[in-house]
């Protein structure tokens, strides 16, 4: 059975898995979507969806100086207990997020923190470019949000490929740490530093 997009997202708005796990879920299903359900809870995935609303007042403060002792990252990652906070698998996640952080430079963790004013100023831009290549009016709206979601999964830290698996998003990566310890992690804040700037 052919999984296509619609599928994949609704598994996605019913687990909170990221978009990979739940098309290898369909996949492994056969398009079911409550079998998929079960597939993604068995394979511990879909577990932080349930975690999502608890509080998180414990974690840790994070920092990745690269190589070139030029980019620097601080990062403040949270989750439910101190004992978590001094997990093994915690404190790779923080150093992986700070990694991250540093490579890819994002603006914001999610997309409701970016700036309105920027996202209505580059909404503006897709709009006018849509317009002068010529494109029929019916289609020019879905062309403009088609660019805003690719400019929240390039500028969102949790909607961003993950440097080190670009098949994961980072909050992929943030919900298999949750599935494997049990607890809700959440990034707090973030700074990224760099020389001359």
């Amino acid at each position: 059975m052919e999984i296509n997009a619609k599928m994949v997202k609704e598994l996605r708005d019913k687990t909170g898995a990221g978009m990979m796990d739940c098309k290898k879920a369909l996949t492994q299903c056969d398009g079911d979507i409550e079998k998929a359900i079960n597939w993604l809870r068995e394979k511990g995935i879909a577990k932080a969806v349930s975690k999502s609303d608890r509080d998180t007042k414990e974690g840790r403060i994070y920092s990745y100086i690269h190589s070139n002792n030029k980019i620097g990252v601080l990062v403040e990652i949270n989750c439910e207990t101190d004992f978590v906070a001094r997990n093994e698998d915690f404190e790779t996640l923080c150093k992986d997020v700070c990694m991250h952080i540093a490579a890819t430079n994002p603006l914001a963790i999610k997309a409701e923190d970016l700036d309105q004013e920027l996202v209505n100023a580059e909404r503006e831009i897709y709009k006018n470019k849509a317009i002068n290549d010529g494109k029929p009016e019916a289609v020019v709206e879905k062309i403009v949000e088609g660019q805003v979601k690719k400019y929240y999964k390039e500028n969102c830290l949790l909607e961003q490929e993950f440097v080190k698996d670009s098949t994961k998003t980072v909050q992929d990566i943030i919900n298999e740490t949750i599935a494997k310890l049990g607890e809700n992690i959440q990034v707090a804040r973030f700074t990224r530093f760099v020389i001359g700037e």
